[in-house]
C-alpha cells in the first residue's frame, strides 16, 4: 500500500486536483488530503509535522482547510491527541484507492520493465527478526534503490496495519486478519530447549504429556491460555497440544532465551532465535523426536486494487532470499 507515500514524494503530480463535480467549482489541495492522510497514518499532528518536516500550526491550517472544503469534520481533536469521525474514517478509506490509482499511474508511466523504485514504506516485524534476518536485507535492497525511504518499526506485538498505516508487516505463526492479502516467504522450525544446569537440578521430560510437570518459560503476548502445541511424531495424526504453566512470563523470544540459559525453566523457542544458544552448548534439545510445531513466517499487506511497485518489489526481494531455505536451519 504506497498509494500515501507518493503524496510525499518530491516529483508529485500537481498540487491541485480538480473537483470531478463540475458544478460545484470546487479545487481540492492536494497538499492539504496529504496532509490528512499523514495525520491519520502517524497518529497524530506532532508525528505528521515531523515526518512531513513542516511547522504544526501550518499542518493544522491544512486539515481545517480541508474540511471546510469537503463541509465535513474529519477528525476529532482533543488533548489526547485526535482520531476519526466516521466520516473522517470514509473520506480516508476512499482516498487510499485513489492515491493507489494515482501511483499504477505513475508506475505505468515510469515503464513497466524499469527496475527504479521511488517511494517510502512503512514496515512493521517482530523485534529479533527484524534485528538479525529482515534488516540486513531491507538494507541492501535500500542499498539497490537510493530512491526508497524507508521505516522499519519493531515490536513483538501484532499491530493493525490497516489503522496504522504501515504499507506491510512480517507475522510469524497463525494468520488471523483474514482483510489483509498474505504471502508465505518461510518456515520457522521451533525446539524446546532447556540449559544444561536445569536438566542437573530438574531432569527432563520423558515424553510430551510430562512437560506440564516442568517450569515452562510462558510468551506474555500469547492472547489465549499459554499452550504449548507439538508435531504427532512418528504414528501421525494430529498435533498434539500441552497447556504449560510458569512463574517467568515473557514478551520477547531473546528474553525467554536468556530465561532459559539462566535454567528457569523448559521453552519452546524459534530456531532462530535459539540456534547461536544450541550451537554454543548453552542450551540443549529436548524431545527431537517430537518437536513444537513449526511456524509460517509471511508478509502481510492491505487488500487493495493496485499493490505498488514498492511493496511487490520488497515481497519478491524476501520470497527470493529465503527460496533455498531459512539461514538459521543450518549447522544445528
Amino acid at each position: 500500500m504506497d498509494e500515501r507515500r507518493q503524496l510525499r514524494s518530491r516529483k508529485e503530480m500537481p498540487m491541485i486536483v480538480r473537483s470531478a463535480t463540475a458544478a460545484s467549482g470546487m479545487d481540492y489541495d492536494f497538499g492539504d488530503i496529504r496532509a490528512f492522510i499523514q495525520v491519520v497514518e502517524n497518529g497524530g499532528i506532532s508525528a505528521a509535522a515531523t515526518r512531513l518536516t513542516i511547522a504544526k500550526s501550518v499542518l493544522s491550517a491544512r486539515i481545517a482547510r480541508l474540511e471546510k472544503d469537503v463541509q465535513a469534520k474529519l477528525l476529532h481533536r482533543s488533548p489526547r491527541g485526535v482520531s476519526l469521525t466516521d466520516t473522517g474514517q470514509r473520506f480516508y478509506d476512499r482516498m487510499r484507492d485513489v492515491v493507489a490509482r494515482m501511483q499504477q499511474a505513475v508506475d505505468e508511466v515510469a515503464g513497466d520493465d524499469s527496475d527504479r523504485i521511488s517511494a517510502s514504506l512503512r514496515i512493521a516485524a517482530p523485534m529479533t527478526f527484524g534485528t538479525a534476518y529482515l534488516g540486513p536485507l531491507l538494507f541492501s535492497f535500500m542499498h539497490q534503490h537510493p530512491d526508497l525511504e524507508l521505516t522499519l518499526e519493531l515490536d513483538d506485538r501484532r499491530i493493525d496495519i490497516l489503522s496504522s498505516g504501515h504499507d506491510l508487516a512480517v507475522r510469524i505463526g497463525r494468520l488471523e486478519d483474514s482483510s489483509l492479502m498474505a504471502r508465505r516467504i518461510a518456515s520457522s522450525r521451533r525446539v524446546l530447549c532447556c540449559s544444561p544446569d536445569y536438566v542437573q537440578q530438574h531432569g527432563l521430560p520423558r515424553d510430551i504429556e510430562q512437560i506440564s510437570q516442568h517450569a515452562c518459560i510462558c510468551y506474555g503476548n500469547a492472547s489465549i491460555a499459554p499452550y504449548w502445541q507439538f508435531e504427532a511424531g512418528a504414528s501421525g495424526g494430529e498435533p498434539r497440544q500441552v497447556v504449560v504453566r510458569g512463574r517467568t512470563h515473557l514478551n520477547n523470544g531473546e528474553s525467554m532465551r536468556d530465561a532459559a540459559i539462566a535454567g528457569l525453566g523448559l521453552a519452546a523457542l524459534p530456531l532462530f532465535i535459539a540456534a547461536p544458544a544450541l550451537r554454543a552448548g548453552t542450551l540443549i534439545e529436548v524431545l527431537h523426536e517430537t518437536p513444537p510445531v513449526a511456524d509460517a513466517i509471511h508478509v502481510v499487506y492491505p487488500r487493495t486494487r493496485y499493490v505498488s511497485r514498492a511493496v511487490r518489489g520488497v515481497i519478491d526481494m524476501l520470497v527470493a532470499a529465503y527460496a533455498d531455505g531459512a539461514p538459521w536451519d543450518a549447522d544445528v
